[in-house]
């Protein structure tokens, strides 16, 4: 059935009933019976568990809720299995799963995610502050909570790219006035906060001021004096962390270490060694996913997964749970509302017949069955964005072969460059130096050594512009090309070959169809997912996109490539805000120094 949902009512206004549920004067819409009670609070499982539901909220907790049934309540017979909070992911992107929102959570809730933590800082680098509005009211519109930062670098680094939006400290302060904004998103330009940047010092003074969290991206392994400088700036989690050392000096510092497992980034097994091994407290540690692909958010999981590989880690099943709970509730400060099962707190839970396994049974949200067997059991309403919104991607003229061409000097039959090299499964890159050989005054690839073009296509303009570089890392041993309307944070065109010509047609192949990624080799195509809302995201179900997703993987595999989840690795080859190497619109970026450096060595 389609139903329009709404939060509950605030738990002020709700206090009275919730008492008159709790003592027996009332009748509870919902009664769960004879559950094993997962209490993230003490750390417990308490078995012989009923809980009571009215008006979406938790009323009563205890061994025996019949006086709170009445001739039309639900009755809901546990039979032993655990009784588990909703699952939090503390910081994600939603584009990254190149759908809307409304189809992330049809792919989410049935895995047991009824909070989700948005930094719609992919759609702003397009849209700019009208972007960011979109993706919040329909987030306002879901059955699940969709809490909404603002991003704070837009673009990510000024100077060091051009995107299609730039966002300030007037813009942040309007965003904080909004009802579903829970604060200021991740502050990439880390940088700018420790040599106080005037931009960056406004805007987490006005998330300060409206007494909001700052999100943090400390991307950077020295934790010396650059380190220290971040934190006083104020941000107060971070998600970039890859090592044990680096999640203990967070959390040492009074941030959160957030501990992410996406679609390509494994950081959990490292960093939770900082519990398991080294006894740190681990209620300021968070579990996320930062960025997932629809396939893996169809097919294999979102907190869900988490938390099982969080566990397969040596963490108690109770503890993994309560870094995807608790701990990012009260990060956020809604945990008066959200991350447990506790009278006023609202009706979000999982009913699970194997704890360690985070086997779901049946996923409720707000007092109401959303989910069972893996399958949703309510439809929520698509949500229409404007045509604006889908007229982003603008090449200025059909691209031909010729304009990937990269001169050399004038003379030289040889030459070293620098290199971009993918590091699997990390978001950080290598800066590599290749030698290269010179054939008809231009610089040629070798296929053998894995040493590959990459270019940023202007998109955003129309100005035609295109810039080149080499990369290595995916091994393709065929003729082909890989391009993308995808490549944080500004989302040019980013396209990676092995065939000029390939590397042109998938480009056309792009603007035609308004964005989105495809894959081309001897001039056909081999596989395209059409991601017309600003160039990031599908207006179809969240499987049929993951179907398609899933023929661009194996069209990449095909082509020669075995990293797992390449297209992550590609999309990311533009940020400029993760060392050590990237490339942009500017040219080629080494994000250890923030500065542009040249092609040739």
């Amino acid at each position: 059935m389609t139903t329009s949902f709404h939060p509950p009512k605030p738990r002020a206004l709700t206090a009275p009933l919730l008492v008159d549920v709790a003592t027996g004067r009332s009748h509870a819409d919902v009664v769960v019976r004879d559950g094993r009670w997962v209490n993230v609070h003490s750390g417990e499982i308490i078995p012989g568990t009923d809980i009571a539901i009215i008006g979406g909220r938790f009323a009563y907790c205890g061994p025996d809720a019949s006086h709170a049934i009445g001739p039309k309540t639900i009755v809901v017979d546990a039979a032993g299995r655990y009784l588990v909070p909703g699952l939090c992911d503390g910081h994600m992107h939603v584009e990254s799963g190149m759908v809307t929102v409304t189809e992330f959570c049809r792919a989410v809730i049935p895995h047991g995610t009824t909070s989700m933590f948005i930094d719609p800082h992919e759609i702003a680098n397009v849209l700019g502050l009208e972007g960011v509005r979109l993706m919040h009211d329909e987030a306002v519109a879901m059955p699940v909570n969709v809490h909404v930062q603002m991003p704070s670098c837009v673009p990510s680094a000024p100077g060091l790219e051009n995107n299609g939006a730039t966002l300030d400290e007037k813009d942040v302060a309007e965003a904080m006035t909004w009802p579903n904004i829970i604060g200021l998103g991740e502050v990439m330009n880390f940088p700018g906060v420790s040599n106080n940047d005037r931009l960056m010092v406004a805007e987490i003074a006005e998330t300060v001021k409206a007494g909001k969290v700052v999100g943090g991206h400390y991307a950077s392994p020295d934790l010396g004096l650059a380190f220290h400088g971040y934190v006083a700036g104020g941000p107060e989690d971070d998600h970039e962390g890859t090592r044990a050392e680096d999640a203990i000096a967070r959390v040492r510092q009074g941030m959160k270490a957030m501990l992410r497992l996406g679609s390509a980034w494994y950081d959990v097994a490292a960093q939770v060694k900082a519990v398991t091994e080294e006894g740190i407290d681990p209620r300021n540690f968070i579990l996320c996913t930062d960025d997932c692909n629809a396939g893996t958010l169809v097919n294999d999981g979102h907190m869900n997964r988490v938390v099982r590989h969080a566990i397969a880690q040596g963490l108690k099943p109770v503890t993994a749970i309560q870094m995807a709970s608790l701990n990012t509730a009260q990060h956020f400060r809604v945990d008066r509302d959200l991350g447990s099962i506790a009278p006023g707190r609202i009706a979000d839970f999982l009913i699970v017949s194997d704890l360690a396994q985070l086997a779901i049974d049946e996923v409720w949200g707000r007092g109401v069955k959303l989910a069972e067997a893996g399958k949703l059991v309510v439809e929520i309403p698509p949500y229409d964005y404007p045509q604006k919104a889908k007229q982003t991607v603008k090449v200025g003229g059909k691209k031909v072969a010729a304009e990937f061409d990269i001169a050399a000097p004038k003379g030289a039959n040889s030459v070293r460059v620098r290199a971009i090299g993918v590091v699997e499964n990390q978001a950080p890159t290598r800066a590599l130096e290749v030698d290269l050989p010179v054939e008809n005054g231009l610089v040629a690839m070798d296929r053998k050594a894995d040493i590959c073009q990459i270019a940023v296509v202007e998109r955003h303009r129309a100005t035609g512009q295109v810039v080149n570089a080499f990369v290595s890392g995916f091994r393709y041993a065929k003729d082909c090309a890989v391009a993308s309307s995808v490549a944080h944070d500004s989302h040019q065109i980013i396209v990676v070959g092995t065939n000029k010509a390939d590397m042109a047609a998938a480009v056309n192949r792009l603007s035609e169809i308004g964005g989105g990624a495809t894959v081309y080799s001897g001039g056909k195509e081999l596989a395209t997912v059409e991601l017309p809302i600003a160039g990031l995201m599908s207006d179809e179900r969240a499987e049929i996109v993951a179907e398609k997703a899933e023929r661009l993987k194996q069209a990449m595999i095909d082509c020669g490539c075995t990293l797992n989840n390449a297209f992550m690795q590609h999309s990311l080859l533009a940020l400029v805000v993760i060392p050590e190497l990237r490339i942009s619109d500017v040219g080629l970026v080494d994000v250890r120094t923030f500065e542009k450096v040249d092609l040739f060595v």
